[in-house]
């Protein structure tokens, strides 16, 4: 109990001194979508040391490059595919792989996508665009502390990043203040089989990300270097047809948000 005591009120101190928080940071953004089953909260990591996740992604590192959504940058060669698996009561049987690479500057994701629909309608940032067709992932660099960040991107290229301090499967989204310049993502996406626009028939969709530091900060254990570990997870949710089907990469239960269970990410 002592322990636990002392894990809240450091959780508590640097959530307080989160400067996403206040003046330069995150704006509070109701997140409910998907309800986290509570969880016991222990001391930082004691629980984790035992329960290490069995997915691993090795993470090479490269010079920056641009992106145009199609991952036809050469740097995308130093990275192997790494699939996304079925959940459970899954309607449509596509595929989903994703890669990731790490620079000075920010980390570089793609994802890789069989589909059939673009089921997106949303044309604007910062909406609830998980009822949609979306691709996620989320980052925990630092074990200490229950706060990741989380992304979230469309067939037509509109995103969602947020902050999200989860306390005993009590947690909100908060999105990001002053987002430009630096602390301003990268992205793009295209759509093979067919036109980029809401409703239209396809084969598939790519997602380019880069996520630079400046807007991780101040997470620990932030910017990687060679021999860091993070915990992370990859998630896509297809809505074709009014039936959802999604995929992860380290198996979670029913929220995504059960952070414990997230793979882990090794930087070269």
């Amino acid at each position: 109990m002592i322990e636990r005591d002392l894990c809240v009120r450091r959780v508590a101190f640097l959530l307080a001194g989160l400067a996403w928080l206040e003046s330069a940071a995150f704006q509070r953004h109701a997140y409910s979508a998907e309800p986290a089953p509570r969880a016991e909260f222990t001391a930082p990591c004691a629980a984790d040391a035992t329960r290490r996740p069995d997915r691993v992604l090795r993470v090479a590192r490269t010079e920056d490059f641009e992106l145009d959504g199609r991952g036809e940058a050469p740097a995308w060669a130093r990275a192997n595919w790494e699939p996304l698996s079925l959940r459970p009561a899954a309607a449509h049987p596509y595929e989903t792989r994703v890669k990731m690479l790490y620079s000075a500057t920010g980390l570089y994701v793609l994802m890789d996508a069989t589909d059939r629909l673009v089921t997106a309608t949303m044309k604007e940032d910062f909406l609830d665009l998980w009822n949609e067709d979306v691709f996620e992932f989320f980052l925990w660099p630092d074990e200490r502390y229950p706060v990741y960040f989380e992304y979230e991107i469309s067939p037509l290229g509109y995103e969602l990043p947020l902050l999200i301090p989860n306390l005993d499967g009590t947690f909100l989204g908060w999105r990001p203040w002053h987002y430009e310049g630096p602390r301003k993502p990268r992205k793009a996406t295209s759509v093979t089989g067919g036109a980029k626009q809401s409703g239209a028939e396809i084969t598939g969709w790519k997602a380019e990300v880069f996520v630079p530091y400046d807007l991780l900060k101040p997470l620990g254990n932030v910017p990687p270097a060679s021999g860091t570990r993070w915990r992370a997870n990859f998630y896509r949710v297809d809505h074709d047809g009014g039936t959802k089907t999604s995929w992860d990469w380290a198996r979670v239960g029913p929220s995504f948000h059960e952070f414990r269970k997230f793979g882990t990410l090794v930087f070269e």
